[in-house]
C-alpha cells in the first residue's frame, strides 16, 4: 500500500482529543447527526477505491448549510482535518478518510432547487445525483451533458470535485464546461459564490480553478449547471475489427475527417466479451476491439454523419460496421460500454481502474505498451476508453488474496500512467489524482510547478486542513520517490510540507 498511504498524513496531524471533539459538536450543534460508533463509521472507511480503507474518527451528516458552517468552524478552530464526501464513488481515493479527522458527508443535500428552461440552467445542492438533473429537465427539452459511467449514483459535487467527463465530454466537454456558478464554504466556514448566473464574470476564473480540486479548497453547497437542448436526432455505429491498432487509427481518421462525435468510445475483446456476458448488448465477441461512435444534431446531418463515418471506418480496416436500427438498441449498445466496469468485475476477485489521457495519434502505440506491460508484469489489462479525447481507463485484474499481486498491480497502474506522460498526455484524465495517483504526480510535474500547486493550497487553507495527503505531493516525497532532485529541501510553505 506504501503507493496510496503516506503514514505521514496522520502521524503529522496534531492528536485529536475524539470525546472532545463529540461532546463540542453535540453541545454547538445539537441537531446534527453524528456518527461514531465503531460499526456505524465502517460503511464509510473507503470510496470506490475500496482497497484501501481507513476508519475515520467521526462522521457528520449535515443536513443545512448553518450545520455545515459550525463543523467547519469548529474543527478550524481546533486544527482538526476535515474530508468532504458525496456519494463515494470516486475512484481514486479523494474522498478516503482519516483515523484522525471528520468526514463531512454532504449526501443529505439532494434538492434541485431550480430549472431554469429559459436560461437554460439547473440550481441544485451537491448531493444531487447526475442522473437526475437530466431526469428533471427532460420535460423541459433539456438535460445535463456531462455523463460519467457513475451517473446513477455519482454526485454533482463529488462531479464538481474530481471534473468528472463520460462517454460524451469529447463534443459536450467536461464538467468544468458545463458550470455556471459554485457556491461553497472556506475551510473557516466563509461563504463565497465562484462564477456567476451570465457567461462570463469579472475578475480571476476561480470557478475553473476550483473544479477538479478535489475537495482542498473548499466544501460544495450549490452548484449551477448549464442545460442544453435534447438533440433531435442520436444514431450510433457500431464498428468492429481484428486488431487494437487499426481501431486507435481509425479514432484519428474520423476527427481528421473534421466529425465530431457526440460519443467515441472504444474496448478491447476481453471487455467486450465480459460486457457481452453481463448485459447482452449485441458485441461482436471475437473482434479485437470495437468502436462505438454517436452522432446527434438534426437529423438531415447526422444521417449525412453517419455515412461519412461509415465510410472512414471500412477505410480503417473495419471488419463490421452496424448501426443501431432503433433507439431500444442504440441504448442497448451504451448499456454495454456504461456497464463495462462492473462486467469486468465478474472476471476477477479484484481490479484496479486507471485513469490517464493521451494524445489520440499516440492510441495505437500506448495500446502496444500495454499489452507488453501486461505480459511482463503477469496480469490481465481490460482496456476500456473515452477514445475520442484519449482518456484511457485500463482495467487491471488481479487477486488481492495472492500475495503481492496488489503490488504488482499498483505498480503496473503506475507505469500506465507514465507512459501517458511521456507521450505528452496526463495521468488523470476524469478520475482526479487523490491518494492514488499521488506519485505519479511527481512524474508530471516540475519541482516549481509543484510550489505554485502547495501556493494556491495554501491561499484557500493555510492550515491544511481540507482533505489532506491528497493530490498534490511534497517536493520531499518526490525526490523520495525518485522522479525530481529537490533544491535546497524544503517547501516554502512549511504548515504544509508535512502533507
Amino acid at each position: 500500500m506504501n503507493i496510496l498511504y503516506d503514514e505521514r498524513v496522520d502521524g503529522a496531524l496534531p492528536e485529536v482529543d475524539k470525546a472532545a471533539l463529540l461532546q463540542a459538536l453535540r453541545t454547538q450543534l445539537p441537531d446534527l447527526e453524528i456518527l461514531h460508533q465503531q460499526e456505524e463509521l465502517k460503511p464509510y472507511e473507503c470510496d470506490g477505491l475500496s482497497a484501501y480503507r481507513t476508519t475515520p474518527m467521526l462522521v457528520v451528516l449535515p443536513r443545512d448549510i448553518t450545520q455545515v458552517q459550525g463543523v467547519l468552524r469548529l474543527c478550524h478552530a481546533r486544527r482538526v482535518p476535515v474530508v468532504a464526501r458525496g456519494a463515494g464513488t470516486g475512484l481514486s481515493g479523494g474522498a478516503l478518510p482519516l483515523e484522525k479527522g471528520v468526514l463531512l458527508v454532504m449526501a443529505r443535500f439532494n434538492q434541485i432547487l431550480q430549472i431554469d428552461p429559459a436560461a437554460r440552467t439547473a440550481r441544485v445542492q451537491p448531493g444531487v445525483r447526475n442522473l437526475a438533473i437530466s431526469q428533471a429537465a427532460a420535460p423541459f427539452g433539456l438535460y445535463y451533458a456531462p455523463d460519467p459511467s457513475s451517473q446513477i449514483a455519482c454526485s454533482i459535487g463529488g462531479n464538481v470535485a474530481e471534473n468528472a467527463g463520460g462517454v460524451h465530454c469529447l463534443k459536450y466537454g467536461l464538467t468544468v464546461h458545463n458550470l455556471l456558478k459554485v457556491d461553497i464554504l472556506t475551510v473557516d466556514g466563509e461563504h463565497l459564490t465562484l462564477g456567476s448566473d451570465a457567461l462570463d464574470s469579472p475578475g480571476l476564473d476561480l470557478l475553473a480553478l476550483f473544479t477538479g480540486s478535489e475537495g482542498m479548497l473548499g466544501v460544495i453547497t450549490e452548484v449551477t449547471v448549464k442545460l442544453l437542448p435534447t438533440p433531435q436526432s442520436a444514431k450510433v455505429l457500431l464498428a468492429a475489427f481484428d486488431s487494437v491498432e487499426k481501431a486507435g487509427h481509425a479514432v484519428g481518421d474520423i476527427i481528421a475527417a473534421g466529425i465530431i462525435p457526440g460519443g467515441l468510445e472504444m474496448m478491447d475483446n476481453l471487455a467486450i466479451r465480459a460486457a457481452e456476458d453481463f448485459i447482452h448488448a449485441g458485441y461482436p465477441v471475437e473482434a479485437e476491439a470495437i468502436l462505438l461512435c454517436e452522432l446527434d444534431g438534426v437529423e438531415a446531418d447526422v444521417r449525412d454523419d453517419c455515412d461519412r463515418v461509415r465510410q472512414v471506418l471500412e477505410q480503417a480496416g473495419a471488419t463490421e460496421v452496424r448501426q443501431a436500427r432503433d433507439e431500444a438498441e442504440r441504448v442497448r449498445f451504451w448499456a454495454g460500454r456504461k456497464n463495462a466496469f462492473p462486467a469486468v468485475g465478474r472476471l476477477s476477485p479484484d481490479y484496479y481502474c486507471m485513469d490517464g489521457t493521451i494524445p489520440r495519434r499516440e492510441l495505437p502505440g500506448v495500446l502496444k505498451a500495454i499489452a507488453e506491460l501486461s505480459a511482463e508484469y503477469g496480469l490481465r489489462v481490460a482496456n476500456v476508453f473515452h477514445a475520442g479525447d484519449g482518456n484511457m481507463h485500463p482495467l487491471i485484474l488481479f487477486d488481492a488474496n495472492t500475495p503481492g499481486e496488489l503490488d504488482r498491480a499498483e505498480a503496473l497502474g503506475g507505469k500506465i500512467l507514465e507512459l501517458c506522460v511521456k507521450v505528452g498526455g496526463s495521468i488523470t484524465g476524469e478520475h482526479g489524482v487523490g491518494r492514488e495517483k499521488i506519485n505519479q504526480m511527481c512524474a508530471q510535474f516540475n519541482s516549481d510547478e509543484l510550489t505554485l500547486f502547495h501556493a494556491v493550497k495554501a491561499a484557500f487553507d493555510p492550515g491544511g486542513l481540507l482533505n489532506p495527503g491528497k493530490n498534490i505531493p511534497t517536493l520531499h516525497r518526490c525526490a523520495e520517490f525518485g522522479a525530481m532532485h529537490v533544491h535546497a529541501g524544503k517547501l516554502p510553505f512549511p504548515d504544509l510540507e508535512r502533507f
